[in-house]
């Protein structure tokens, strides 16, 4: 079983949308009974709430589905709890290394670096492009899939 926790500030908007867009990746490759996919806040700011309606409004006109969820905060626990640690950008890796003591197990990326880009995937949320975003989280959903592929975890 394959562990992964997609994290970015408040986890109302990227972090949700790369949850659901790899939940639908991995449904569509007959791949959902491997993966456990989950998704986390840095900041308490949105505790509690739903997926942003722009996020949920993107995942409807791609036909992605997702569900009611309220956003969480991500834990010292959550590092021995997944596999994979995907941060939205930097901040969200520094903010992760500093609540897990480091990352001693190298489980901490960030989701642009499966496309093969070092850059952050931009906040809809200060920049109204969920298009733009969508595009980020799809392109690094699909490359961490390739990854894992290449890597040989996804063979039965």
């Amino acid at each position: 079983m394959l562990r992964i926790l997609f994290v970015c500030h408040g986890n109302i908007c990227r972090s949700p949308m790369a949850e659901f867009v790899m939940k639908d990746m991995v449904r569509r490759a007959g791949l959902e009974d491997r993966f456990v996919i989950g998704s986390g806040a840095m900041h308490r700011d949105e505790l509690g709430n739903d997926t942003h309606y722009g996020t949920k409004a993107k995942l409807r006109q791609m036909g992605i589905p997702f569900a009611k969820r309220k956003a969480t905060l991500v834990r010292r626990d959550d590092y021995d709890a997944y596999d994979y640690l995907i941060g939205m950008d930097g901040k969200n890796i520094y903010d992760m290394k500093r609540v897990f003591g480091g990352d001693p197990g190298n489980k901490i990326y960030m989701l642009l670096d499966f496309a093969g880009e070092r850059r952050d995937v931009a906040d809809p949320w200060y920049t109204g492009d969920f298009d733009a975003t969508y595009e980020d989280v799809r392109k690094g959903c699909r490359g961490l899939l390739d990854f894992l592929e290449k890597r040989g975890l996804l063979r039965c």
